[in-house]
């Protein structure tokens, strides 16, 4: 983690010139934008998989209607199918499990109050008035929601909405040009997933909640990768 946190460090300072006081939370926001550079590869092979499944729905349905009375010879089909054509299920999953180690390498660091036995300095760092590494409780009971560290998170939080609120758009859009909904082999729906799917576009507000809870710098990452996130997606899935 002392790696990490020199890595933050070297960013800052480079960065202190243009951001003055706010470089560690630039740094931070920069370092957000590294990864996902370095994950878009795999966003873009998982958009190119989403439109491959969608194609495959014909067959799919074909195959439903095939083996309606026999669950587990329908399920083998279309693992066959999927692996014929090459596709993979989980292949929209990789983006987002490669970047749980960075976000909770910030949590972390944020979250200590020493590094290798030694007092940890970027806690000192701020964005404007807010530490980064206070919450937003903390900013509540510090001049409240009109001081100068709550102004910070009513901003955070006015961003985080809007990029939740195109999501949901994005997300409602995308699924009723592929309304998908996998049987379990006699016509009836896989118990359960309905629920899932009408929750789905709601799923970008609980971004929200994590603002709410994690240290400010990784409220900050959070905030950046959901707002490259959406744009990401508007491009890759149009």
């Amino acid at each position: 983690m002392s790696v990490f946190a020199s890595l933050v460090e070297r960013l800052a300072d480079l960065l202190q010139p243009l951001f003055g006081a706010s470089a560690a939370a630039a740094a931070i926001v920069l370092f957000t934008a590294l990864v996902r550079l370095l994950v878009h590869p795999l966003s873009r092979a998982a958009a190119r998989g989403q439109k491959a499944r969608t194609a495959l729905q014909p067959k799919v349905a074909e195959l439903r209607r095939k083996h309606a009375k026999d669950p587990e010879r329908l399920q083998r089909a279309v693992l066959e199918l999927h692996a014929e054509e090459k596709v993979s299920p989980l292949s929209g999953c990789l983006p987002s499990l490669c970047q749980i180690p960075a976000f909770f390498l910030l949590y972390h660091l944020f979250s200590s109050s020493t590094i290798g036995g030694q007092a940890n300095e970027l806690l000192s760092h701020r964005l404007l008035a807010a530490p980064l590494g206070g919450r937003w409780a903390d900013a509540l009971g510090d001049g409240g929601v009109v001081g100068g560290a709550g102004v910070v998170y009513v901003v955070l939080f006015a961003v985080v909405a809007g990029v939740a609120a195109f999501s949901y758009r994005l997300t409602k859009r995308t699924m009723a040009d592929r309304p998908v909904l996998p049987s379990a082999g006699d016509g009836e729906p896989v118990p359960g997933l309905g629920a899932v799917t009408k929750v789905m576009p709601f799923m970008s507000f609980f971004t929200l909640l994590t603002v709410a809870v994690v240290p400010l710098a990784a409220a900050l990452y959070v905030v950046t990768s959901t707002a490259w996130s959406a744009v990401e997606r508007a491009v890759l899935y149009r």
